[in-house]
């Protein structure tokens, strides 16, 4: 019984994972994670079809741990649009939901997840 349980409260937690997912506003971007370069910087694809140099800002560094081919949402830079801020990383379920709602068409033409 205690297995059941467990695996229904892990189904629960999913669903409200989903239902509270996190979207682009204003100047923000989807993008994907090309090549990191160290120190906290990275190559990022975005949907408006540039690739910035991003960076993990120092209040997110120690709980954001990104790798390549990973969603997330940048902040592109006022002053130097080749540049950007990660705000946020979205994990496997939320990708599925994503790509279901159509929010990544730009980048599935491109590559494959």
């Amino acid at each position: 019984m205690s297995k059941k349980k467990e695996e229904q409260a892990k189904q629960e937690q999913i669903q409200q994972e989903i239902s509270r997912i996190k979207l682009p506003r204003g100047k923000q971007v989807l993008g994907v994670v090309e090549q990191r370069f160290g120190g906290s910087r990275m190559s990022v694809r975005c949907l408006d079809g540039k690739t910035r140099v991003c960076r993990i800002p120092g209040r997110l560094k120690r709980r954001l741990w990104i790798r390549e081919g990973d969603i997330i949402i940048i902040e592109p830079w006022e002053y130097d649009e080749g540049k950007g801020d990660v705000l946020f990383k979205y994990r496997y379920s939320q990708v599925d939901w994503l790509k279901k709602k159509g929010y990544l068409k730009g980048l599935e033409d491109s590559e494959e997840f």
